[in-house]
């Protein structure tokens, strides 16, 4: 999360409660807290550690395509900045938006 947080994050984060109250475990990671982190370029999905799907959005917030990929290098580094990140995100009822 960029902070402050954009009109769209704020969005993000005010619909996420629902999720929270059904068991999805949601998390926010301020970007402060992963400088160190190699990150892929967009957001992503893991399927069953053998497939990506890679999210692009607009600058406003609109998601624009997705490319999906078997590619086990991208499996892998997607992986890997997953468990690298998880560490320090924040769960949903603790974070407390900027």
């Amino acid at each position: 999360m960029s902070e402050p947080l954009s009109d769209y994050q704020r969005w993000s984060y005010s619909i996420a409660q629902p999720m929270v109250d059904a068991g999805e475990d949601i998390r926010w990671v301020p970007r402060r807290l992963v400088s160190s982190i190699a990150i892929p370029g967009n957001d992503f999905y893991i399927f069953d550690n053998q497939l990506v799907v890679f999210l692009h959005y607009a600058g406003n917030g609109l998601g624009t395509a997705k490319t999906v990929s078997r590619d086990p290098a991208d499996v892998k580094l997607c992986r890997s900045a997953f468990d690298a990140v998880w560490e320090f995100a924040v769960p949903h009822d603790e974070y407390k938006p900027v």
